[in-house]
């Protein structure tokens, strides 16, 4: 099968009003399937007094005006929010789009131990998590509490009365409604690399997303989804039950190497293009991208 698209404006030194309008663009063209968001309080780039609009309120925002596309933030950090809250907001949001929410999720912010070879100043996180009273965790840790997690939103969205008691998590006779209007919840997209998060994706994940090579780099590309299948046949699941998603960032001014670079993630297996748009955003945005990046690529597959 061809592969599917989706557009990310990752709300960094961008307005509200430039977001909206590339989202309700893209809503009218069927050549995207979903539009997503991030997850960060501060810039990432660029000057660090920047704006930044925070994920979940924006996404409501624009699930309430948008008919067609899924959505989502590619990815929510498991780190800020208790996951039962996460799960509340979630199941608001679901019922606001119409059932339209993709859960994307990651580990969020985590640290290197002392002696483990991590740069503190190499990590944004860091600088972020302070400024915001969050604290980080090392990385065997942040796994942990995300498949915690993702078993207390699935427990919440589908239980009339849901418990948990885990080793970072506990609940007590959690009752959540409305429930999402998807029957099991919304479908769960995991953001990641490492081996560990690598197996979680294979025993609970419907989709597994991944950002675009550093310098080109497929091979890593390829070690990750052969470590996914591995995953997948150590438990018996089949590899082609999890769609495979990759995160791109597009140039305009080398549409050829952005259109190269999606070929040939999807001649790896990937099914799932998610094209990121640089600020600031060109007029017309979202034909841009149908254009110059989804049509070439389509017309070769």
């Amino acid at each position: 099968m061809p592969p599917t698209f989706g557009l990310k404006t990752t709300p960094m030194h961008v307005s509200y009003a430039d977001i909206q309008r590339v989202w309700l663009e893209a809503d009218e063209l069927p050549e995207f399937r979903d539009a997503w968001l991030w997850d960060h309080f501060l810039p990432l780039a660029g000057p660090k007094d920047g704006p930044v609009l925070e994920g979940w309120t924006l996404l409501a925002a624009l699930a309430a005006q948008t008919t067609r596309l899924r959505l989502g933030l590619l990815v929510t950090s498991n780190r800020i929010r208790p996951p039962a809250v996460l799960g509340k907001i979630a199941s608001t949001l679901d019922v606001i789009s119409g059932g339209r929410l993709v859960m994307g999720l990651g580990a969020g912010g985590t640290h290197q131990p002392p002696g483990a070879g991590g740069i503190p100043g190499d990590n944004p996180a860091v600088a972020e998590y302070a400024a915001y009273g969050l604290t980080l965790v090392p990385p065997r840790e942040g796994v942990d509490r995300l498949r915690e997690a993702v078993e207390i939103l699935r427990g919440m969205w589908t239980q009339d009365v849901f418990d948990f008691h885990g080793r970072y998590y506990t609940l007590e006779a959690n009752r959540n409604e409305p429930k999402p209007i998807q029957p099991a919840g919304p479908p769960l997209l995991i953001g990641g690399w490492g081996n560990r998060m690598m197996r979680l994706i294979a025993e609970t994940a419907d989709s597994w997303n991944i950002s675009g090579p550093p310098h080109n780099d497929f091979d890593f590309l390829a070690d990750r989804i052969r470590r996914l299948d591995a995953e997948c046949a150590r438990i018996g699941r089949d590899p082609l039950d999890i769609s495979r998603s990759l995160q791109q960032i597009v140039s305009y001014d080398d549409t050829a190497a952005t259109r190269s670079v999606v070929r040939r993630a999807v001649a790896l297996g990937f099914d799932h293009i998610v094209l990121s748009l640089p600020r600031p955003y060109p007029a017309k945005a979202a034909h841009w991208l149908r254009d110059e990046i989804i049509h070439p690529v389509l017309d070769q597959v």
